[in-house]
């Protein structure tokens, strides 16, 4: 999964372990961010890295991709998601607060119920959000950022959500590899596809969607959380 625009692209990790090796790959590739992550639906197999997640933290300014995902297949690690993302959101407070992309399937109360109880853990992104438009409103209060992708912007559901999305607070994702287009696994430059979608949603030109992206992913990367992570 990543966050795209046409200037640079935010990929998100599903494990803690992962993270190192993920980075080396970006190395030399100045417009690419790695985020640390601890994925949902992961998270009964690798609490046992929240202790690295934690070593790992200080040097990162990006955390994604964790949250809570309800499922049926995942309900049975309810508890387990639990553990792992208020732990994450704790840490995430104790470090000064981080950029985070968030997981929220079927869980949408229960993920604004955890960021409501821990307001200093950084700038929420919510990634997918399928909420209720009364949920939806309640993470706009909250501050919460959105990242949309080709695959939600497919379906009415999708579309109507971000009409609602303040436009100052939406960036454009693939969700690649696990969302195929065209019979192929989605690669950054297929946000383009979202800005495309969302020139209609918005009913404005591409290029001024283009633009308010760009202004987007500018504004929020220049948050400051008094560290040098990367």
């Amino acid at each position: 999964m990543a966050y795209s625009t046409r200037k640079s692209v935010r990929t998100n990790g599903a494990t803690s372990s992962a993270w190192s090796g993920t980075m080396a790959l970006a190395k030399n590739a100045p417009r690419i961010r790695t985020a640390l992550g601890l994925h949902p639906q992961l998270a009964h197999e690798r609490k046992g890295e929240l202790p690295l997640f934690e070593g790992l933290l200080p040097q990162v300014r990006y955390i994604g991709e964790i949250g809570l995902d309800g499922g049926p297949e995942y309900r049975q690690y309810w508890l387990d998601q639990q553990q792992v993302f208020f732990r994450i959101l704790k840490l995430c407070a104790s470090v000064g607060g981080r950029i985070m992309s968030i997981h929220s399937r079927r869980a949408s109360t229960e993920v604004l119920d955890a960021l409501t109880a821990e307001p200093d853990a950084g700038i929420a992104i919510l990634h997918w959000f399928s909420g209720t438009q009364k949920e939806l409103a309640r993470a706009v209060d909250l501050g919460c950022w959105f990242s949309v992708g080709p695959a939600m912007l497919a379906g009415a559901k999708g579309q109507a959500l971000a009409k609602k999305i303040p436009r100052d607070r939406i960036l454009t994702e693939t969700d690649g590899p696990f969302i195929q287009i065209n019979g192929q696994a989605a690669w950054p430059w297929d946000a383009d596809r979202a800005a495309e979608s969302l020139s209609k949603i918005w009913s404005q030109p591409i290029e001024a969607t283009q633009n308010q992206l760009l202004s987007n992913l500018r504004r929020l990367t220049s948050y400051a959380i008094g560290t040098n992570a990367i």
